[in-house]
């Protein structure tokens, strides 16, 4: 256990140096920051370090394997009412544990915390159902998204515009580091049991359909419910002097995290036990290890939430206020896409999805393309998210030719690139991207004067929106190159005219010139 732990822990330094780095060398150069924002932004990055690291074992200890049981325990029982049922209560549950929805619910106080989150998870509930049965009965994964894409620009017609960027943030937020690996571990587990040859395919794409039910149920929320004028709460830099106050900051912060991952995960282990209790799927063995990887688990994400609210949400605020209120605006740019290329690789539930993907695919798609594929698409979304908070244009203008494209690709991708594309939109958009990305383009919202719910909101859905396009394009990439080789096979397996191929009949030896034909010798 020592020797993996010790390899989750150079992969999380892998993750999290680079984005230090870059923020490190904006902190001398262009955006200054007071030591004491900086000095929590290094400890932040430690305890991220440390808490991927834990978080990571003890999803493949507990949360894979459990989900993975599940999903074949409820195909196997072969009964709809059954898999209905389960899988409702699974979305609501995992949902409410999400820490990311509980940051975005405070960002917007004029509907309340429980009723935003409420929402979001009996959406993201009745969706996973019906991922559930698209796996369970074969139904088509790209009917389905261009169906529930279309319902969706329909009815953000009919909502504020106030309440439009946070509908589609609320998509991406849902899907996160609790969420993504019980999810993809599920589907895993209901395809394992049909067997056919689609199975593969359709192990994934259930994240994408839990992304589409919080959108639509928000825009639905924004129709009929009226609460206050919408409005933000801004991000507030603990005051920090001497390295003791750093800590201070830390260990105050450390209890109400921890609190918040023991309620988020109590469900679950609850809904583990009651399902062990009745179906009896795992031995003693395997429940002794699940029940230490759920520590792992607890610990680790106990850890990286600390580091990422305390350390990393101001630092990314004020990172962005400085660099819009410095004259230099369109810079914003530049670095905004230098930051999102390295900040997605720190994102725990990507290396989830990266992993499965080469699991499952037997190294046939590896993790490195992938993630060099979401690395690109994060990059590319948080420069259009600034180019939205220096302008002020509509997220219209760049999510409906964004779906639209992507709804195109997936008539020339392969189906399970566009499977792993929807997936990679929602894993993407984690707490990094909601704990600092979304703080940094607040911050230089309010800089340049903006409208902090029009403009800055929608990062989110920006960074869970590119990733559908690359990973698509790369699946289209795969699929030309495959018959290339198809092409350079069947010619290597056609003579040449100059060479001649010989053959022996009847102690008679032929020789086929491809151009003249046969000839006895």
């Amino acid at each position: 256990m020592n020797k993996i732990l010790m390899e989750k822990i150079k992969e999380s330094l892998g993750s999290v140096l680079p984005i230090t780095a870059i923020m490190l060398l904006l902190s001398v150069t262009v955006a200054p920051m007071p030591v004491g924002t900086l000095g929590m932004f290094v400890a932040g990055a430690v305890l991220l370090i440390l808490g991927m690291s834990l978080f990571s074992l003890g999803t493949d200890v507990a949360m894979t394997p459990m989900g993975d049981g599940i999903g074949a325990q409820i195909a196997k029982t072969r009964r709809v009412a059954v898999a209905v049922v389960v899988t409702l209560i699974i979305g609501i549950l995992i949902t409410i544990a999400e820490p990311d929805l509980q940051v975005l619910a405070t960002q917007v106080p004029s509907i309340p915390n429980m009723v935003l989150i409420l929402t979001v998870a009996v959406g993201v509930g009745l969706f996973f159902v019906l991922a559930v049965l698209r796996t369970l009965y074969k139904i088509s994964l790209v009917r389905l998204l261009v169906f529930f894409y279309i319902l969706v620009f329909v009815l953000s017609a009919f909502v504020p515009r106030e309440y439009v960027a946070v509908a589609f943030d609320s998509g991406g937020v849902t899907t996160g580091p609790i969420t993504v690996p019980f999810i993809l571990a599920l589907g895993v587990g209901l395809a394992s049991v049909r067997g056919d040859k689609e199975a593969q395919e359709d192990s994934f794409g259930l994240v994408a359909l839990c992304s589409i039910g919080p959108i639509l149920a928000v825009l639905i929320l924004g129709i009929f419910y009226r609460g206050g004028d919408p409005a933000y709460s801004p991000v507030e830099a603990v005051d920090v002097a001497t390295s003791r106050d750093l800590a201070i900051a830390f260990l105050e912060e450390l209890p109400d995290y921890t609190g918040e991952v023991l309620v988020a995960l109590l469900p679950i282990v609850a809904f583990c036990a009651i399902f062990q209790l009745i179906f009896r799927r795992f031995h003693k063995l395997q429940l002794q290890k699940i029940g230490v990887g759920f520590v792992y688990t607890f610990l680790g994400l106990a850890l990286f939430l600390t580091g990422v609210n305390v350390g990393f949400l101001p630092a990314g605020y004020y990172l962005g206020g400085s660099l819009a209120g410095s004259g230099i605006g369109w810079w914003l740019i530049p670095i905004g896409m230098v930051v999102g290329y390295f900040i997605v690789t720190a994102e725990p539930a990507v290396h989830v999805l990266t992993k499965q993907v080469e699991e499952i695919t037997d190294g046939g798609i590896p993790r490195r393309a992938i993630m060099l594929s979401l690395s690109i698409s994060v990059a590319v979304s948080v420069g259009l998210a600034m180019t939205r908070v220096i302008t002020g244009i509509s997220i219209y203008w760049l999510v409906i030719p964004g779906y639209l494209v992507a709804m195109a690709l997936t008539f020339f991708s392969p189906r399970l690139f566009t499977s792993i594309a929807f997936d990679s939109g929602g894993v993407a958009s984690g707490p990094m991207t909601t704990c600092f990305l979304l703080p940094f383009a607040m911050g230089a919202c309010e800089a340049v004067g903006g409208n902090v719910l029009t403009d800055a909101f929608g990062v989110v859905a920006m960074v869970a929106m590119t990733p559908l396009i690359t990973i698509q394009v790369l699946g289209v990439i795969h699929r030309v190159q495959q018959r290339y080789r198809v092409d350079d096979t069947e010619l290597e397996a056609v003579p040449s005219p100059e060479t001649p191929v010989w053959d022996t009949d009847d102690d008679e030896i032929v020789e086929l010139m491809p151009e003249e034909g046969y000839h006895e010798r």
